[in-house]
């Protein structure tokens, strides 16, 4: 396998609505940001992947098609990939084995939500064939999965809002980000209207409209970049059902097995030593310390305990989500990007206010479905060690 890497990161102002740009313009702004930070012009692109949650959250079906001169694609190879919520996620891996193939020498990866086209809540609703309807979106299907996990783990009642008021901290920090909130405290959190107990109103994610992209090429393309890159060491993808005999919701185990084979591929022996900086998909605060556990930083049981004792706060000792997160800005189809994309900023040093202090070694994480697809990837500002193979 070739070695590959990020060559430049683009994201779009994130909004409850970005009524300034159709689709088309919400994916050019984060494309020609990309571009512009690999310092790339789009002969120098080989070919395009493009992700996108449901299409019912805009209700335009097949948008790649109509995309397509938009995204740089006339003439080029046009993927669609779709994982639900961890299509982000999926669409970087995907590129990036394109790239380290052999097939293509650099890729342009696109991901971009319009909700306010729509309305995601009426979406994720519909009552499929042959299965109990649901309501109340993604709030209320999860629910029960964090009430579970919080009897598992005897976690206190207050965990939940210590990671909103983290991640709206740091999404201060985010010129990018849809909620900046650098005045949120506990006690606002734990005021805010229930929604689906335990979830209350400022522990959930917004709906956002933006787009992200990266730029992932080859160890040629690497080499000739006059800024940093982000080597990206290993990925890794796993899916099961939404439902099944001994499925644990609180711990899946797609998620575990996705985190073993990227730990083992990346050469961590000890994610919590040796990660410098994680971005989690943490749609509702209570995943950050049910994440911690299904990747492995912390055993069952123990990963809120990460949490209340500030050790994921941007100056502890596995800051988590220092972008803000899904928390601060949730345009699904490009959630996950976002999560791959901020990662890569971090190794590179270019994250700005919201920088992580000496961080070289990343991860990125998403899922999607009812817990049921995760893409994960780790990235560091070094090459991998060992040959690769030439092209």
């Amino acid at each position: 396998m070739r070695r590959a890497a990020v060559l430049g990161t683009g994201q779009t102002h994130h909004q409850t609505r970005r009524t300034d740009v159709s689709m088309a313009g919400l994916c050019r702004e984060a494309i020609d940001r990309a571009l512009a930070d690999a310092g790339l012009d789009w002969p120098q692109i080989d070919a395009v992947v493009l992700g996108k949650a449901p299409d019912l959250f805009e209700g335009v079906m097949m948008p790649e098609l109509f995309l397509a001169d938009a995204l740089g694609a006339a003439g080029r190879p046009l993927l669609r990939v779709h994982t639900a919520g961890s299509v982000g996620g999926a669409t970087a891996v995907v590129a990036t084995s394109l790239v380290r193939a052999g097939v293509h020498n650099r890729v342009l990866a696109v991901a971009f939500e319009k909700q306010s086209e729509s309305n995601a809540m009426w979406a994720l609703s519909i009552q499929p064939p042959f299965t109990a309807p649901i309501g109340a979106g993604a709030g209320g299907y999860f629910a029960p999965h964090v009430r579970a996990y919080i009897r598992r783990s005897s976690a206190p009642e207050h965990v939940g809002a210590l990671v909103a008021v983290k991640d709206r901290r740091n999404g201060a920090l985010n010129p990018y980000a849809h909620l900046r909130q650098p005045e949120i405290t506990l006690a606002s959190v734990q005021a805010s209207q229930m929604l689906w107990a335990p979830i209350r109103y400022d522990e959930t994610c917004p709906s956002s409209d933006g787009a992200c992209a990266m730029v992932i090429g080859d160890q040629a393309a690497a080499e000739a970049s006059e800024r940093p890159v982000a080597w990206i060491r290993a990925t890794a993808m796993r899916t099961e059902p939404t439902y099944f005999a001994g499925k644990d919701h609180v711990n899946p185990r797609a998620g575990v097995e996705a985190a073993q084979a990227l730990w083992q591929a990346a050469g961590i022996a000890d994610p919590l030593a040796e990660v410098d900086v994680a971005e989690i998909y943490v749609p509702f605060s209570w995943f950050e310390p049910m994440w911690l556990e299904n990747l492995g930083f912390a055993e069952a049981g123990h990963g809120w305990k990460l949490t209340e004792s500030g050790e994921t706060t941007i100056g502890g000792r596995l800051p988590v989500n220092p972008s803000g997160g899904v928390l601060c800005s949730n345009p699904i189809g490009a959630s996950g990007m976002l999560r791959f994309a901020e990662a890569a900023m971090q190794v590179m040093g270019r994250a700005g206010e919201h920088q992580v202090a000496g961080a070289r070694t990343a991860l990125g994480h998403a899922y999607g479905g009812g817990s049921q697809f995760f893409s994960m990837w780790v990235v560091s500002d070094t090459a991998p060690a060992g040959p690769a193979t030439p092209g």
